[in-house]
């Protein structure tokens, strides 16, 4: 970011002009600082989900939603996607570079030394409901790590912030593998530290199910690329919050529960199972695909999975995806009915003037469950295995905003639109 000193903009308001300056961004767009708005002129500004407000400077990530780009620290998300794999890109988006190939050595070698978790947690999170939705308690036991690892938990210490985010990398797959293994009711499986970070995750989730050869091989390298994808998205829902929480200086562990919850919603990390829900609708109702569209277009229901509100373009994530998503289609010998029917219908909705001149093309979303249902994973697992991809971005964020010299503690401001002034009823 430069500033320009003779870079501002002119604010006429009752009272007076004030000058704000213009800050530039590496990519040529324009931010203008109000930081001085409140203490000079007595006002605040009104912006419902703060989609025109930017709450920080940031290195991490890039998106040019018109564009359709994605990048980070750079790195366009097609390139990363095709050529990387999910450590390298964590190693990116946390540390700022690609690993040396030591250095990604000694990143999964830790990863592996602290992939198991006590016995005590181990115990807590066999005690939780086996009923319950997988990211409340997985929420709940992230939130127990600084409990397990008070040595860990001083955000003023950048030694215990990275022993934190080690832990964090390396403990969330052990600790969602275990909440999946309780909540079918087969016994836990431990960490393999002759595995990578996805083929373990992979293997502590089925066990002896996992799917074998070169179905099993695409099955890692999707779960790999999804990973990927999912890694960070700037300031999102869940990204904010873990910032917004990391502000007030706690923990790393609290504030990643944090974002768990915020990811937790259907507005944020849900998109996904409603695809699904969507697809079961088409199917189980015996419409066709082009009535489907008709009823769409007359807004009658939705069309999920495409779109995004970021992305007026393709969304750069699904391109590669869709690739991987077709070859395990063509591979599978037993392939599921709704995603070949989501095949079809992203064919038939492209050839659709009424959703190409919308821009409204499928997002990443369209294919994570269609995907995450062939593998055999639960839609309610679905928003946990979008958590664990994007924990390298959260564990960025919060550890960028340690070191950001305008840190201080979120504090929004409102538009107060309540009652004046009252008297409590019975005085004078």
């Amino acid at each position: 970011m430069s500033d320009d000193k003779e870079r501002t903009v002119e604010l006429h308001y009752e009272g007076g002009v004030l000058k704000l300056p213009v800050f530039t961004g590496t990519e040529g767009e324009s931010t203008i600082e109000l930081k001085t708005l409140l203490g000079s002129t007595g006002m605040t500004t009104l912006d419902p989900g703060f989609g025109n407000t930017a709450s920080c400077s940031s290195k991490i990530t890039y998106i040019d939603g018109a564009a359709g780009i994605l990048r980070y620290r750079g790195y366009s998300i097609e390139d990363l996607a095709v050529n990387s794999n999910f450590l390298e890109v964590a190693y990116l988006v946390i540390y700022g570079e690609l690993p040396e190939p030591a250095q990604l050595k000694e990143f999964s070698d830790k990863l592996r030394d602290n992939a198991d978790i006590p016995a005590e947690m181990s115990a807590f999170i066999d005690a939780m409901p086996r009923n319950g939705h997988p990211m409340s308690l997985m929420a709940s036991a992230v939130n127990t790590l600084a409990a397990y690892y008070d040595d860990s938990v001083d955000p003023s210490d950048d030694a215990q912030v990275e022993l934190a985010t080690i832990r964090l990398m390396a403990k969330l797959p052990t600790i969602a593998a275990r909440i999946y293994r309780n909540s079918i009711g087969e016994a836990p499986i431990g960490p393999d530290d002759s595995l990578g970070y996805v083929d373990n995750f992979i293997r502590m989730t089925f066990g002896d199910n996992a799917a074998s050869g070169e179905l099993g091989d695409l099955f890692s390298k999707a779960v790999d690329m999804l990973l990927i994808l999912h890694a960070d998205h700037e300031l999102n829902c869940s990204t904010a919050t873990v910032r917004v929480v990391g502000s007030s200086q706690a923990d790393i562990f609290a504030s990643v529960a944090s974002g768990i919850n915020a990811l937790s919603g259907p507005s944020h990390g849900g998109a996904n199972q409603a695809v699904l829900e969507m697809l079961e609708e088409i199917r189980d109702s015996g419409i066709s695909i082009d009535d489907f569209l008709e009823r769409v277009k007359a807004r009658e229901v939705r069309l999920m999975g495409f779109g995004h509100r970021v992305y007026k373009n393709f969304d750069p994530r699904s391109k590669e995806i869709k690739v991987l998503a077709s070859q395990i289609l063509d591979r599978d010998e037993n392939p599921d009915e709704l995603f070949e029917l989501a095949l079809k219908l992203e064919a038939a909705a492209l050839e659709d003037s009424y959703f190409t001149e919308r821009k409204l093309y499928p997002n990443v979303d369209f294919y994570t469950g269609v995907i995450y249902r062939t593998m055999g994973f639960p839609t309610n697992m679905f928003t946990v295995l979008f958590a664990i991809g994007r924990l390298p971005g959260w564990v960025a964020h919060y550890r960028e905003q340690l070191h950001d010299p305008a840190f201080r503690i979120a504090r929004p401001r409102q538009h107060y639109i309540g009652s004046g002034e009252r008297r409590y009823p019975g005085q004078g």
